[in-house]
């Protein structure tokens, strides 16, 4: 059990609001301003590429257009882009994102999904679903940002939204726990490049291909470690790809 002494220090050490500075920027740092499930899911899908730059384009954000005209949005964000979403996609999720605070709770839709089986992924197809009939836009960085309905045979590992997810449903000093519909014994680890090849190297994951069945592999062999609790090792294992740390 050494593995398993030696990444709950980790997780310890690392819940700890102080992680979360310029110095160490991520996300979720925005995220925590406001405490908002919309605010939330904007700043975790257009968490792709580097920390910095990522949080420096949030902080860009008047996020209170959430509550304005569409042509108020498209107008204001006419100059706002982020790598492969231009501004009209910008702009076009916002409207989404208003369009559904009108019609329903992100948390309502999610659960519509996973209280039938307390399936994660029943809960993202309904959400994603949802958000999708909401607006007929399309164009290439509106569907990488919000990403296709989950279904039995999808690879993706949904990482932005697994994260989304973490941060609603946890609750301690990095998480929000926004949401208290859904378990989180049930979450899956939100698999990027720095946690893909920690737990490779850690010995959690055996599989080579990054895909939806190396999320659920590593997330079987962290529920050995907490079965209650599995992805509170996910943001540990970040951190320690990031700053490249040797266990």
């Amino acid at each position: 059990m050494k593995l398993k002494e030696l990444l709950d220090g980790e997780v310890e050490k690392r819940n700890d609001v102080h992680e979360l500075s310029l110095d160490k920027p991520d996300p979720i740092m925005i995220a925590k301003r406001y405490n908002d499930e919309s605010i939330s899911l904007i700043c975790a899908l257009f968490a792709y590429g580097n920390a910095k730059l990522i949080v420096k384009f949030l902080d860009s954000l008047d996020f209170s257009l959430l509550e304005q005209s569409d042509k108020k949005i498209q107008d204001a964000l006419s100059s706002h882009y982020y790598r492969f979403q231009k501004s009209a996609d910008v702009a076009q999720f916002f409207i989404t994102l208003k369009r559904a605070s009108e019609a329903f709770s992100l948390e309502e839709k999610f659960a519509e999904g996973y209280s039938k089986e307390e399936d994660i992924m029943m809960g993202l197809a309904s959400l994603i679903e949802a958000l999708r009939g909401l607006n007929v836009y399309e164009s290439y960085g509106y569907n990488f940002l919000v990403g296709k309905v989950p279904h039995a045979k999808s690879t993706s590992t949904y990482k932005r939204w697994l994260m989304y997810l973490r941060w609603m449903v946890r609750k301690d000093n990095i998480d929000m726990g926004l949401w208290k519909s859904v378990d989180k014994k049930d979450l899956l680890l939100p698999l990027d490049t720095h946690t893909f090849k920690v737990s490779q190297n850690l010995g959690l994951l055996k599989r080579k291909q990054y895909d939806l069945k190396s999320v659920k592999e590593i997330t079987k062999k962290l529920k050995t470690f907490d079965k209650n609790d599995p992805i509170k090792y996910d943001f540990a294992l970040y951190r320690i790809g990031q700053e490249k740390i040797a266990l």
